[in-house]
């Protein structure tokens, strides 16, 4: 049986933060890479297909933690657009499963008051998993508690291609002057439009590289590489990404409060 995901209804963190973790500091919104269900798998001499369903109780158990701890928002990497090129079986078998587990977690989802989206071309997936994501999203959209935010065939260089094509279109069309294209009005045309940008991204695994993830929203978040598999990813590991987060200084291009001060003082 599924785990209930045993999030608060009304969106109050529960439990206390980990120890070294400031609870005023906390990433307002988490990104995840979910990296190395496949070699978790085969180190236990296990079907990669079981490593799929561990990273399932792994992103669970984060958005858990995420809503816990008063994060406001998690966005997972499920489904990249060039997981297609993987062999047609686990590429099956991960479609089922996003399907079972939309199944099994709606009326969880639903109770719990998690707001659920889903940002990439949709319209590619099975036929009934297309209908559970709008089915989801539709039940969802008023829910007021933590954001859930899931890439399925997703390709931040595709996002950034379709957000072009339609600000042409516009222009084509009359309804935009070229000249008056800026990031508002191309950030209103991503997938994501309306959404904060991540504060922080995790990518488990040990891999350091983005992986065609998020590329604009991603430009000023912090980012913190661990060697842990996914399916390992826990409260643990989780307190250590937010530790490394907040011993960041975040200048966003400017200078560190400190260098400004002894510069204004000279």
């Amino acid at each position: 049986m599924s785990r209930p995901l045993a999030i608060s209804a009304d969106h109050i963190r529960v439990s206390p933060s980990p120890a070294g973790v400031d609870p005023l500091r906390m990433p307002s919104h988490v990104a995840v890479i979910m990296d190395g269900n496949g070699r978790w798998a085969k180190a236990r001499g296990l079907p990669r297909m079981v490593g799929h369903s561990a990273g399932v109780e792994a992103l669970k158990t984060t958005l858990r933690l995420c809503n816990d701890w008063g994060i406001g928002a998690l966005t997972a990497y499920a489904f990249s657009t060039e997981n297609w090129s993987r062999p047609e079986d686990e590429v099956n078998f991960l479609m089922t499963l996003f399907e079972r587990v939309l199944q099994q977690e709606l009326e969880s989802l639903e109770r719990e008051q998690i707001k659920i989206r889903f940002f990439g071309e949709t319209k590619d997936l099975p036929k009934r998993l297309q209908e559970l994501i709008f089915e989801a999203t539709e039940r969802t959209i008023g829910n007021k508690g933590i954001k859930f935010n899931v890439c399925t065939n997703y390709g931040g260089r595709r996002e950034l291609v379709i957000a072009a094509q339609r600000l042409a279109q516009r222009c084509v069309s009359g309804e935009l002057d070229p000249s008056s294209i800026g990031e508002n009005e191309l950030e209103a045309e991503l997938f994501t439009a309306g959404e904060v940008d991540p504060d922080l991204l995790i990518r488990t695994s040990g891999e350091r590289r983005l992986s065609n993830f998020l590329l604009w929203q991603l430009a000023y978040a912090e980012i913190h590489v661990t060697d842990v598999l996914w399916p390992d990813f826990d409260d643990v590991a989780f307190a250590k990404a937010l530790i490394d987060y907040q011993s960041r200084c975040r200048r966003f291009g400017g200078l560190d409060p400190i260098e400004a001060d002894q510069l204004g003082s000279k």
